[in-house]
């Protein structure tokens, strides 16, 4: 075989690979970015005062995952009571859409795919769950566009071993301020990673979102 022959196999080796990879790790179209906002215990206050200081218009999912095992989440009926934007009880195959607040189910681990949310039987049944952790990671495998991981009041430290790898994609990474937060755990917990971008009080933390999204739509342009 000749030696050109040898560099155009070479060549469509390395196309070949690159579109493996492509099509492994770019599986949406979606062009807004995804907030997830991981909490437990004492949650429910940071996730109040988050969507109490944001705009229904901001172009940005929110996705609220709260490590329940088998408690069934009212978070779909409370929250509404705070925010304009439409709050939803996540199901298989729903569509994401910008400007909504998603809600986990329990017993549940959530992933993403083509544009859509993805549910499976939680895997870890026992001890603490670990469902922000899978979430997080499922988005750095298949979302494209910007991702924004916050970690709010709550036991153990869910959350925390993806916050590295949600910085290797290019995502931004935030910690409610322990001081603020009803159950420290998380956020220490998230902190003590080494991957954390911001630590700031829940307020404040929506004002960096709304900061975010801005950018986003300014790129946009």
């Amino acid at each position: 075989m000749s030696s050109f022959a040898n560099i155009g196999i070479c060549q469509l080796n390395k196309i070949s690979m690159k579109t493996i990879k492509s099509k492994k790790t770019r599986n949406t179209a979606k062009d807004f970015p995804i907030v997830c906002v991981g909490g437990s215990a004492g949650g429910l206050d940071a996730y109040i005062r988050l969507l109490k200081n944001m705009p229904a218009d901001m172009g940005v999912a929110i996705v609220i995952v709260n490590h329940l095992r088998t408690v069934a989440t009212l978070l779909h009926e409370i929250l509404p009571n705070h925010t304009s934007m439409p709050v939803e009880l996540i199901t298989e195959k729903l569509d994401i859409k910008p400007n909504h607040v998603f809600i986990i189910p329990e017993k549940r681990d959530l992933h993403v795919l083509n544009d859509e949310f993805r549910l499976k039987p939680i895997s870890k049944p026992h001890g603490w769950p670990d469902v922000i952790t899978v979430f997080l990671r499922s988005l750095t495998e298949h979302w494209d566009d910007k991702l924004i991981a916050v970690i709010v009041s709550g036991y153990d430290g869910d959350g925390a071993e993806a916050l590295c790898e949600i910085k290797e994609v290019g995502g931004i990474t935030i910690a409610q301020l322990p001081d603020t937060a009803s159950q420290k755990d998380m956020p220490e917990s998230a902190i003590a990673s080494g991957c954390i971008d911001l630590i700031l009080s829940p307020e404040d933390i929506a004002k960096e979102i709304i900061r975010i999204a801005k950018a986003e739509k300014n790129l946009e342009k």
